[in-house]
């Protein structure tokens, strides 16, 4: 019998544009990591149609990842459209929390405070919007 934590569930978020070629792009591969990686929850926000839930996130290069797990952020920035990328990127992020890691030191990773503090209240968001059922 193992006594090893389960595989903690990350929040997925791609944030992009309709009018965003490179996210329609992205859409396909999106759609292999839920696949991939069921175990994790996968929201597609597009921040224009859902720009109250985004609130001050500045998105400046599409798309934007941001990976949380329980309203904390692990991740906030750009990707290719590349799964391999993405993949090892969720998969090295649910690992760090599955063994103890805490948040990453955001600043440090050169994301502005202000943008620190945008990516964190639309994480909590989601958690607290899932928690609600």
């Amino acid at each position: 019998m193992s006594n090893a934590a389960p595989d903690p569930t990350l929040d997925v978020v791609c944030l992009c544009a309709d009018w965003c070629g490179t996210c329609r792009d992205y859409e396909a591969v999106f759609s292999a990591l839920q696949k991939g990686l069921p175990q994790h929850r996968y929201h597609w926000i597009d921040i224009e149609d859902e720009s109250a839930l985004v609130g001050d996130v500045d998105v400046e290069t599409f798309p934007t990842l941001l990976l949380a797990c329980a309203g904390q952020v692990l991740f906030a920035g750009p990707v290719l459209p590349r799964l391999g990328d993405a993949q090892r990127l969720i998969e090295v992020q649910a690992a760090a929390v599955a063994h103890g890691g805490g948040a990453p030191d955001l600043a440090a990773a050169g994301l502005p405070h202000d943008q620190i503090e945008a990516f964190r209240a639309l994480a909590r968001q989601l958690n607290d919007r899932l928690a609600l059922g």
